[in-house]
């Protein structure tokens, strides 16, 4: 073993140096190690991470990215990018926004609060996922915000929609969630939600990037170097509370709403012998609140990577059909006729659903949900889904003489319509209901699941498939490329494709299609003469281009990502 780590140090570059060691190069090299030969290779997985830390905590340098808050916050290497200076750098930055009420009240509509005063007694919820040195930043946000007189509501461990909710219960002005979602192990993340509970808007993000990027670049220091950051639990004057409490008041406060009873949910699941539930926490923080959750269910609940595992086991942890294999073969080995499974991300903001049979990703229950609420539920109202969607809720919506709001990529987007759309859902799994959080919340959809099986006593597959012989199926897919340009260069590179227009032709298998339609709002999105499309755009949290299709059939799609690749060989991408 000492031989092996040796060689795997020089490998990785792992050296007296923090800024040139590649510690999670290490790290990624360790855990299948761990996973085929047995736990005493989490020794050496310590060590790495001892030293992770040691960086997180003592890093007086700059970030090796610039900061920029995308569509879903500040995302970036641990140690590298997201350590305690950069992290309070930041949270001064965002401290900023609020004192500059004092003179000027632009970003009042914004911030939702009107006074500096007012913003330091409403105050913060403080929370993060399960990622190492979670606890570590969030004492550093905790500190800083301290310093400067701003109540703080401290959550620990907790997941963005459970978060979401907490703020508005607790009407305080904003929140900050330290997780980078479902990005891979060596990321960390920082979210800050004004107090609407939503993403925040772009007026504030784009400040708080040049904020703090002024801030670093002229190497402000916030806190004191030399001191040792307390434990947020060991402080006094922290204000700790039950977050999942706070969810269920919500969700409890609004059920006439959304028409969601959470607790004739769950005592449904209690009474009914004949329902098997199987969820996934790919060792995120939904596996803290999933027990209590799901208690009703009995042994007829099964919790997997329910433990404690900031390597996530080595899998990319995001909720994906690779991840549902283990939910798919736990269902088929129960004797329940009804089975419900689910995958959620790390900051249970995310979640896929399946039976033991079908896989059903969001574009497909973001427009189930939709049916329920307005067919069974007898809810009236619009549809909100991002341009990079499936159409199915665009079917079921014309079915219905209802309106469909469609905004570019970024839960933020849906602001517009919070309170008058029945769903609003994004392709990347989240979803949220009127009534609820402005922000994505994979329990909401769990909730959701678990009415419609015991409502319909049929599994989602079923019910999938009758609302496809009723309205037309639709085939999405999803796939993404890693590319070496960013910001500007990558836009211009992407801008070589702007001769695809209306009229223009595209090779899809053996077919040549005539483009009808696109639209430029996110990306390009280019809608093909039988209805089916496909779009290109640059992801907003990841060095990726992603691409979306939508076929009239299973082989179309896998035509339209062949397609969709060859056009970005075409523009040097690939």
């Amino acid at each position: 073993m000492t031989a092996t780590v040796r060689e795997l140090y020089r490998e990785c570059g792992i050296g007296r140096e923090h800024a040139a060691s590649d510690y999670f190069c290490l790290i990624s090299r360790l855990v299948p190690l761990r996973q085929e030969q047995g736990n005493e290779w989490q020794r050496p997985i310590d060590q790495t991470y001892q030293l992770i830390q040691d960086e997180i905590e003592n890093n007086q340098g700059q970030p090796t990215q610039e900061v920029k808050f995308g569509t879903s916050g500040w995302r970036g290497v641990l140690g590298k990018d997201l350590f305690v200076r950069s992290v309070s750098q930041v949270t001064a930055a965002i401290v900023s926004l609020y004192e500059e009420l004092e003179t000027d009240a632009i970003l009042a509509p914004f911030l939702g609060v009107t006074s500096l005063a007012e913003a330091r007694v409403r105050g913060c919820v403080l929370g993060f996922d399960n990622r190492f040195g979670g606890e570590i930043l969030a004492a550093a946000v905790a500190e800083v915000l301290r310093k400067n007189d701003f109540t703080v509501h401290y959550a620990g461990e907790s997941t963005t929609g459970v978060l979401s909710a907490a703020l508005l219960e607790l009407k305080a002005a904003f929140s900050v969630n330290l997780t980078p979602s479902h990005n891979p192990l060596q990321y960390g993340g920082f979210k800050y939600n004004a107090a609407d509970g939503g993403p925040a808007a772009s007026e504030l993000t784009d400040q708080i990037t040049a904020r703090a990027r002024e801030i670093i670049a002229t190497r402000t220091t916030i806190l004191d170097t030399a001191a040792v950051l307390p434990s947020p639990l060991k402080r006094v004057d922290l204000h700790p509370f039950d977050s999942l409490a706070c969810w269920k008041n919500l969700v409890r406060k609004n059920r006439a709403v959304h028409g969601l009873d959470l607790d004739a949910i769950l005592a449904g699941l209690a009474d009914r012998a004949d329902l098997c539930v199987a969820v996934d926490a790919v060792h995120g923080a939904s596996r803290l609140h999933l027990p209590e959750l799901l208690a009703g269910g009995g042994e007829r609940f099964v919790h997997l990577r329910g433990e404690a595992d900031v390597t996530f086991g080595g899998v990319a942890p995001e909720p994906s059909s690779v991840n549902m294999q283990g939910v798919m073969a736990a269902l088929g080995a129960r004797p329940e006729p009804l089975k419900l499974g689910a995958i959620i991300d790390p900051d249970g903001d995310r979640i896929r659903f399946c039976d033991d049979t079908t896989q059903i990703s969001m574009n497909q229950f973001g427009a189930m949900a939709y049916h329920f609420l307005h067919e069974v539920k007898g809810l009236k109202g619009m549809v909100a889904k991002t341009v990079a969607t499936s159409n199915l809720a665009n079917s079921l919506a014309r079915a219905f003489g209802e309106e469909v709001f469609e905004p570019r990529v970024g839960f933020k987007e849906f602001k517009p319509v919070i309170g008058s759309a029945l769903v609003c859902f994004e392709e990347s799994d989240g979803i949220t209901v009127i009534g609820h959080t402005p922000e994505k919340d994979a329990y909401i959809g769990l909730l959701l699941a678990l009415d419609m099986v015991q409502t319909l006593g049929v599994n989602l597959g079923e019910y999938l498939r009758r609302i496809e012989a009723e309205f037309g199926a639709c085939y999405p897919d999803r796939d993404g490329v890693e590319v070496s340009l960013r910001g500007d260069e990558l836009l211009t590179r992407l801008a070589r494709l702007e001769h695809y227009g209306v009229g223009a032709e595209l090779t899809v298998g053996e077919t040549v299609r005539t483009i009808t339609e696109v639209i430029a709002i996110d990306g390009r999105k280019m809608i093909l003469d039988d209805g089916s499309w496909l779009m290109i755009r640059p992801s907003g949290t990841e060095p990726k281009v992603r691409f979306y299709v939508e076929g009239r059939s299973l082989e179309q799609s896998r035509e339209l990502i062949t397609c969709a690749r060859a056009l970005l060989a075409e523009i040097d991408l690939l």
